[in-house]
């Protein structure tokens, strides 16, 4: 497979750009190798600059569930931009798209758009403060939430300590205000509570673990943080930015039966193009400015062709059999890759939740970030570049999701599980 093209423009890049590109898990450092020049795509397929074609298991990290340049999308986007693409002031569209929102998530009784995930959960947090007048936060070891300074916190060395920076340029002082618990352990959860309760301001979670490859939350893990935030008087916030309209019309929220008092939202309400929301009770919303005193702002939110092409996505997802279809073929391709490496004896772990998988180079379940972190990441990375050399383009970090479109017809899973049998066969006899 020619990549003359991309290698030239990686070369390129690495003179301007930090490594080369604007996302670090894009240069491929956590499996070797280049990375791919994509040129276009369409459905469910990428074209890179050398002219090569993968079928594409990332979709921009999520959000292109009906597959890229879908024809009612690209329409509304047309139309938007015929009329204008920024204007700084109010659109008829923010307001529909808020509508298609909370008629999905009732739990966002009011939302605010903003133009990342990263700012959404940023902003929700320093709402949440305010609203509680507490400063203590509570996430979860393995959660991304964006690459705000307060939730770039890794586990302490202790069950009960604080957390501490993980990236430089964070502050003590940041991480001092930042607790961490563990995935699905609502037993270290509650401890944290009684030690810190009064003292917390949120809990931050993704209700399913996207970022330490897909783990779901245990039975009761969601309701037990329910109760707690209400027994102490914080708030849940849960962070939907890869789950909200991934997993369900209606979010993990809907899937799991409990509703958070605040909800971040990302790029999947834009069709794909940058934008981002929170929003949740009326009373906790009240405080944001212009209402309320929190302020926070952006020239950018609800850019008339995100929300126009969110819109577009939103109104596709309602129709019935949307999401169980999408289901049934990531439930094949799952069972599929499963079957395969049993057969050559290859021991991986493949969890899915809906149209979300991640196949972990590890025995036994993966329940939180501790299993996953026993993956071995070589086989992973010798695993996707199997992959990519037959045209298949899987997630280039093992603690990544698989992402699938409305457009990973049988015929695509098909060969992409032929792709993968060559792999674990080869991995079966290394």
């Amino acid at each position: 497979m020619n990549k003359d093209k991309s290698r030239l423009l990686y070369q390129e890049a690495l003179r301007y750009l930090p490594g080369g590109v604007n996302s670090p898990v894009r240069s491929f450092a956590a499996v070797g190798g280049e990375p791919l020049f994509v040129d276009r795509a369409r459905g469910a397929v990428l074209v890179d600059a050398d002219g090569n074609e993968y079928i594409d298991y990332v979709l921009s990290w999520g959000p292109l569930i009906l597959g890229h340049r879908h024809p009612g999308v690209r329409e509304a986007i047309g139309e938007a931009l015929g009329r204008g693409w920024t204007y700084g002031a109010p659109t008829a569209g923010e307001t529909e798209l808020a509508r298609l929102i909370n008629r999905a998530m009732p739990a966002l009784e009011m939302v605010r758009l903003v133009s990342s995930g990263t700012e959404a959960a940023m902003s929700a947090l320093r709402l949440a403060r305010a609203f509680t007048g507490r400063d203590r936060i509570l996430k979860f070891e393995g959660c991304y939430h964006g690459h705000a300074d307060a939730l770039l916190i890794g586990a302490g060395s202790g069950a009960l300590t604080m957390g501490v920076p993980t990236s430089p340029g964070v502050t003590a002082g940041v991480a001092a205000d930042t607790l961490v618990s563990r995935y699905n352990d609502l037993e270290l959860t509650r401890d944290l509570f009684r030690a810190y309760g009064e003292e917390i301001a949120a809990v931050i979670v993704e209700p399913v673990a996207g970022n330490m490859g897909v783990v779901e939350p245990a039975p009761g893990f969601l309701a037990g943080l329910k109760a707690l935030t209400m027994e102490y008087g914080c708030l849940l916030i849960f962070d939907e930015v890869i789950t909200g309209f991934r997993v369900g019309l209606g979010g993990a929220q809907e899937l799991y039966g409990v509703a958070p008092d605040l909800t971040c939202l990302g790029k999947i309400i834009g069709g794909g193009l940058p934008v981002g929301a929170y929003g949740g009770r009326r009373d906790i919303m009240a405080m944001v400015a212009p209402v309320g005193p929190v302020y926070q702002a952006g020239t950018l939110s609800g850019n008339p062709l995100a929300v126009a092409a969110g819109a577009a996505t939103l109104q596709t997802l309602r129709e019935p059999e949307f999401y169980p279809r999408l289901a049934a073929r990531a439930a094949a391709l799952a069972r599929g890759l499963r079957e395969l490496a049993g057969r050559h004896g290859v021991p991986v772990t493949v969890n899915r939740a809906a149209s979300l998988l991640t196949v972990f180079f590890t025995e036994g379940p993966v329940t939180g970030y501790a299993e996953a972190l026993r993956s071995d990441t070589a086989r992973y990375a010798a695993f996707f570049q199997g992959l990519l050399d037959s045209g298949v383009y899987f997630p280039p970090a093992q603690f990544e999701a698989v992402f699938l479109s409305a457009c990973h017809d049988d015929v695509l899973i098909a060969r992409t599980l032929t792709a993968a049998e060559k792999v674990f066969r080869d991995l079966g006899r290394a």
